[in-house]
């Protein structure tokens, strides 16, 4: 599988929030944007997954433009996780899922699927406003790959999170991608990039390659500059 976005722009007013923004990546690779604060990271996630518009650009799967009327069969590969958690507080983890899987798909994913992997079956009963941060996550996860996505786009995913519970979601992600799937994942978090294999910069509204091996110093200091 194949990911392209080119030159993707996006304005809000007179401001330019998104320059001609392009990258590429291929099935099993885990792409870091990273950026300050602000920086456009979750418009641009927002904008790939549909629910922001854009005001030009493309995004395309295997060469077929998912913004385009002949790629709407393909809207169903792209899942995100947003940084909040789009759960409804007062319903169970199990009434969460049932929005978003029929009883029977529920069941197959909780006894040997992605629910399981995820641990949901821990916690079925419990309401999404007595969860903890991790719990929620996970969950949050879970809701998304319902269609069994190939690009999932991740707003953050470990952010005030726990170690223990980084490296389960951290975990989740690396079989996700080791399956042939393709991460997004957006970050200002220094510990969080070593987890991606390869990086690039939003910056003044434009995205470029960013090296890995960059000492965490100086990458701390581009990050909030």
């Amino acid at each position: 599988m194949e990911l392209r976005v080119e030159n993707v722009c996006k304005k809000y007013g007179k401001k330019i929030i998104l320059d001609s923004v392009s990258f590429n990546a291929s099935g099993g690779e885990r792409i870091g944007i990273i950026g300050a604060n602000g920086a456009g990271k979750s418009t641009l996630l927002n904008i790939l997954a549909g629910v922001t518009e854009h005001n030009a650009g493309r995004f395309l799967i295997d060469g077929v433009d998912l913004w385009k009327k002949e790629g709407r069969r393909l809207r169903g590969k792209v899942g995100i996780v947003p940084q909040g958690t789009p759960l409804v507080e007062e319903l169970s983890a199990k009434d969460n899922l049932l929005l978003w899987y029929s009883r029977e798909q529920m069941e197959r994913e909780l006894n040997s699927g992605v629910l399981s992997l995820l641990g949901i079956d821990k916690f079925l009963k419990v309401p999404v406003k007595k969860m903890s941060g991790g719990m929620k996550k996970r969950l949050s996860i879970g809701c998304s790959v319902a269609s069994h996505p190939s690009v999932l786009l991740l707003d953050e995913p470990t952010a005030s999170l726990d170690i223990v519970c980084r490296e389960e979601v951290c975990d989740y992600i690396r079989r996700f991608t080791n399956a042939g799937g393709i991460a997004v994942i957006s970050t200002h978090e220094v510990s969080e990039i070593q987890f991606c294999t390869r990086l690039y910069m939003l910056k003044n509204a434009s995205l470029s390659p960013y090296e890995k091996e960059t000492d965490a110093s100086r990458l701390a200091f581009e990050l909030t500059s």
